[in-house]
């Protein structure tokens, strides 16, 4: 399978980004996994996608933290399968015979996100599987700067394919949005979740993934990948800000946590301490 590269280098550190646009054409299956209920489903582009629907669980900032967490992974270098924007038409789905999986279709009418599906692959365990102490290390100051509290022992959220490592699955980042009060003080925290990151006993050089990440992604970067959020996710019942305020309120929540990272990073070694 090849994925199409999404960044062109035209100048040191700076980065053309842009996600494909597909429409989805055929619903595969249910992968029943937590309350998100996503899919496999074929686009018309004849690849088939995990589907991420903005009509579940926490639904359009599921997607966003999906589309942020994922693409910061990839511009420092981690392997993450590539993220497309999925449109579901109006008709799409009406056949379907489960009326969760039909009422799930009709609410996300729209634009979705779909991960490129890695054919063949196997979850990472993190006590059979070896993985490398830095890229153990990467892994989990990734988690710890963008506040994922998802990639625990009994959820991994990584897969094995074709004997690399790969990052899924970062719907669960950013909670700070869920509430949307206090980013600041949210920004400044040091993610006491990280105690319990599958790759903390592996991850003993944290700190130097910290020097080696902060030379590979900017603030630039950040603005970049914050722009690719579409304007219809951006649409929240009981808010008055703009798509692009609220974009301007992610950017800062990034940027102000990358220049202060030490906070995090201490947080992290002093947690794997603690496991030692």
């Amino acid at each position: 399978m090849i994925f199409r590269e999404k960044f062109v280098i035209f100048a040191k550190d700076e980065f053309i980004m842009e996600l494909r646009r597909q429409e989805v054409t055929r619903y595969i299956t249910p992968l029943r996994e937590g309350g998100s209920l996503p899919a496999l489903a074929e686009a018309d582009d004849g690849f088939k996608y995990v589907v991420k629907f903005r009509g579940a669980g926490h639904g359009k900032k599921a997607l966003i933290a999906e589309l942020i967490g994922g693409e910061i992974a990839r511009a420092l270098g981690m392997k993450v399968p590539e993220l497309v924007l999925l449109d579901i038409d109006e008709d799409f789905g009406r056949t379907e015979g489960d009326e969760e999986i039909q009422d799930l279709l009709k609410g996300s009418r729209g634009l979705n996100l779909g991960l490129h599906f890695l054919s063949g692959a196997l979850t990472v365990d993190p006590y059979v599987n070896p993985v490398d102490e830095m890229v153990a290390s990467q892994i989990v100051w990734l988690d710890a700067f963008v506040t994922n509290v998802d990639r625990t022992v009994k959820n991994t959220n990584m897969l094995v394919w074709h004997g690399e490592t790969w990052l899924i699955d970062h719907g669960a980042a950013l909670y700070f949005h869920h509430s949307w009060r206090d980013w600041e003080k949210a920004a400044m925290s040091p993610f006491s979740y990280i105690k319990d990151h599958a790759l903390l006993r592996k991850a003993s050089r944290i700190e130097d993934a910290d020097k080696l990440l902060r030379q590979k992604i900017t603030p630039r970067t950040l603005e970049k990948i914050v722009g690719l959020i579409p304007d219809e996710w951006l649409e929240w019942d009981g808010v008055d800000e703009t798509p692009e305020q609220l974009r301007d309120v992610y950017r800062r929540f990034l940027t102000t946590r990358l220049k202060h990272s030490d906070i995090f990073v201490k947080e992290a070694v002093n947690a794997r301490k603690s496991l030692i």
